[in-house]
């Protein structure tokens, strides 16, 4: 006869899901469940050319599981596995994702009330927050205070991609076409017009010594930003919160400062994937 101490224990659970794009592409996800009914849900939005599964965005979303989040992360159109072209999608278009992703959550059970954003993720959910009313949160880890920092990484491809209207660019060891009209959105978009009228709760997490965005984008969000907006300093980590220890601690510091500001949206029956 098996004892209750001999019973495994219930662990948080990792389903797969696909929901339909702005475009028309089925897009990858993964909703990240804890034990029981999730306190509420939160929205992941990766970096810039990375996908759902970066360890980062694993490493958060199975933290915040443990702590009772339910957590929907994806791949952007183009990304990972989800369908389309990257050389069709820009800045706006990753928005246009975001907010979809948001339908499908409110659909499936209840819609986000917490968005967290990794890198150029961190500057799509500040721009995305205003299209999402139940939103009451706003996290960015490691984010530009302006779009077109992500040009840094295109480098002197840029002319020849504005030259011939696409070209072919290493990113992350892995090539990518970009197309014009990546740089011509980047470039025109205000993203801080849309701190500035925020309107929700914010937390900023920055690594002092991020070689990849630098701190001072921190700074210029935090004080661009109203209150309530607080600012952690992710001390030794790297960009991409490579060491287990920097992403726990992270998910730690979101999990632990959103409860002050998250109330539990009411319940409506899950529908199937």
């Amino acid at each position: 006869m098996q004892n209750a101490s001999d019973t495994p224990a219930a662990r948080p659970q990792s389903v797969k899901l696909t929901f339909r794009g702005p475009s028309g592409a089925d897009l990858a996800a993964r909703l990240d469940l804890p034990v029981g009914e999730p306190k509420a849900y939160a929205l992941f939005a990766h970096c810039f050319t990375c996908s759902k599964d970066i360890f980062a965005a694993r490493a958060v979303a199975t933290e915040l599981a443990d702590r009772g989040f339910g957590v929907l992360r994806f791949d952007f159109t183009g990304i990972g596995a989800s369908e389309g072209e990257f050389a069709h999608t820009n800045f706006s278009s990753n928005v246009d994702d975001l907010v979809a992703a948001a339908d499908h959550l409110r659909n499936y059970d209840r819609a986000p009330l917490l968005l967290i954003g990794h890198s150029l993720g961190g500057a799509a959910v500040l721009a995305a927050a205003d299209r999402m009313p139940e939103v009451q949160a706003v996290v960015t880890v490691g984010a530009p205070a302006d779009v077109a920092h992500v040009l840094h990484q295109l480098g002197s491809s840029i002319a020849r991609i504005e030259e011939e209207g696409s070209a072919e660019v290493l990113l992350a060891g892995r090539p990518f076409r970009v197309a014009r009209s990546f740089v011509t959105d980047a470039r025109a978009y205000r993203l801080e017009d849309k701190i500035r009228h925020l309107k929700r709760a914010l937390l900023v997490l920055h690594a002092p010594g991020d070689a990849t965005v630098g701190i001072e984008n921190a700074a210029k969000i935090f004080e661009t930003a109203r209150h309530p907006k607080s600012f952690v300093s992710l001390d030794r980590a790297d960009h991409l919160l490579s060491r287990t220890e920097d992403a726990r601690y992270a998910a730690g510091v979101i999990a632990a400062w959103s409860e002050r500001y998250l109330r539990n949206a009411p319940v409506r029956a899950a529908s199937t994937p």
